[in-house]
């Protein structure tokens, strides 16, 4: 299942780059169905990157891919960030 998710996100990427971000696709769980991606730059502070994630890429691959079921960000997750901790630049 993971080399067809990773066609449908390499036809995506180029949509999600032409608005200054990147997807990167980080795991997918044959069992579960759950596709789990990295949203990075632009994305990580649209507040349409939610919306992108479900009604967009979720719904593409449930379209394409038999057997997913679901897609998760884990960018703050791999990158260590805990829920409920503020970032300062």
């Amino acid at each position: 299942m993971f080399d067809k998710v990773a066609e449908v996100v390499k036809v995506i990427r180029p949509a999600v780059q032409a608005d200054n971000g990147d997807i990167f696709l980080r795991d997918v769980d044959d069992e579960s169905g759950v596709v789990s991606v990295e949203l990075v730059g632009a994305c990580i502070s649209c507040p349409a990157s939610s919306q992108t994630l479900k009604e967009g890429l979720e719904r593409i691959l449930k379209q394409r891919v038999d057997g997913v079921t679901a897609v998760q960000h884990v960018g703050e997750e791999l990158l260590g960030y805990e829920e409920g901790t503020s970032v300062s630049l």
